[in-house]
């Protein structure tokens, strides 16, 4: 006894079904969760609120150090943290990567001013350093429960 060959072309349409079913479900339901595309104002970046305010080589360690401050944003009190780009010329070398340092400023005010200082690397002899923001990201803080 034989089986015919549509009773095969209806297996094989069910298992291609459920492959396809397997496949696609969960990409369908990522969609579907992630709310589709919303308006939403682009957040401000970051790098417009800090700045290099000095460049200096450091006489005892020869390390070159980058004087950063931030001014806080209308959204609240938050941290910021800035990527400092340590070069031995202000216009950036495509085949050189420049050396670089985060640092970390916290609990600045909406429209406060703080001040930080990236450390960069070991700088040489009767170079002048060039410092400047490559990126920076800002964390605005959770209020704690319980206080103002």
């Amino acid at each position: 006894m034989g089986v015919s060959a549509l009773k095969w072309q209806g297996w094989l349409v069910g298992l291609v079904t459920i492959a396809g079913l397997l496949v696609f479900a969960p990409l369908g339901l990522y969609v579907w969760a992630s709310g589709g595309d919303q308006p939403q104002a682009p957040p401000r970046a970051a790098v417009r609120d800090v700045r290099v305010t000095g460049c200096r080589v450091d006489p005892a360690s020869r390390r070159v150090a980058a004087a950063v401050e931030a001014t806080g944003r209308a959204e609240g009190v938050g941290a910021y943290v800035v990527t400092v780009e340590f070069r031995d010329r202000a216009e950036a070398d495509p085949g050189r990567r420049a050396a670089q340092a985060l640092v970390r400023i916290p609990g600045v005010a909406p429209g406060a001013t703080e001040y930080g200082e990236a450390v960069g690397p070991v700088w040489p002899v009767a170079t002048v350093p060039w410092c400047g923001v490559a990126g920076a990201e800002f964390t605005q803080a959770t209020p704690t429960p319980g206080l103002p």
